[in-house]
């Protein structure tokens, strides 16, 4: 293959695409995100990553497990739980079994913040969606992300 090869240039500009949709899905958020709850959306998106733990087996992250979730570096992870640690949304804590892991759980201030912030988060995921469907280039994206939650269709007999 060429660098002039059409399915490279089909796959960069589908991947083009996705870039575009992401940053402009992302940055709608981050708008709203802020200005309502003083919030960013990695912030949101730790807060919910960790709300989602549990006392059951594998319930709760160890910090590499956090940071992939996220999308960050472990030490870009570290850096932001330390700022909502600092805002009194996270607390850390020693492993019972494994006095060199440390964990990460939601406060209640956190969680009453996350549940404030949900609705403004899937408010603005919706309006960036919508938004993108009008762009010819994006709208296919649009409709994969929907289909990805919609109810699966009945079978036929």
């Amino acid at each position: 293959m060429t660098a002039t090869d059409p399915a490279l240039t089909a796959l960069a500009n589908g991947w083009g695409a996705l870039y575009l949709l992401h940053g402009r899905i992302e940055a709608h958020i981050e708008r709203a995100l802020q200005s309502g709850h003083d919030l960013s959306v990695r912030e949101y998106s730790l807060l919910d990553v960790l709300s989602r733990q549990h006392d059951g087996e594998g319930g709760h992250l160890q910090m590499k497990q956090v940071a992939d979730a996220v999308v960050l570096s472990q030490s870009a992870t570290t850096r932001l739980v330390s700022r909502l640690e600092d805002r009194g949304l996270l607390s850390r804590y020693l492993c019972p079994t494994d006095r060199r892991g440390i964990y990460t759980n939601v406060s209640e201030a956190g969680l009453e913040l996350l549940a404030q912030a949900r609705p403004t988060n899937d408010t603005a995921l919706r309006e960036a969606l919508d938004e993108a469907a009008g762009n010819p280039e994006l709208a296919p994206l649009v409709a994969a992300v929907d289909a990805m939650n919609a109810p699966p269709a009945p079978r036929r007999p």
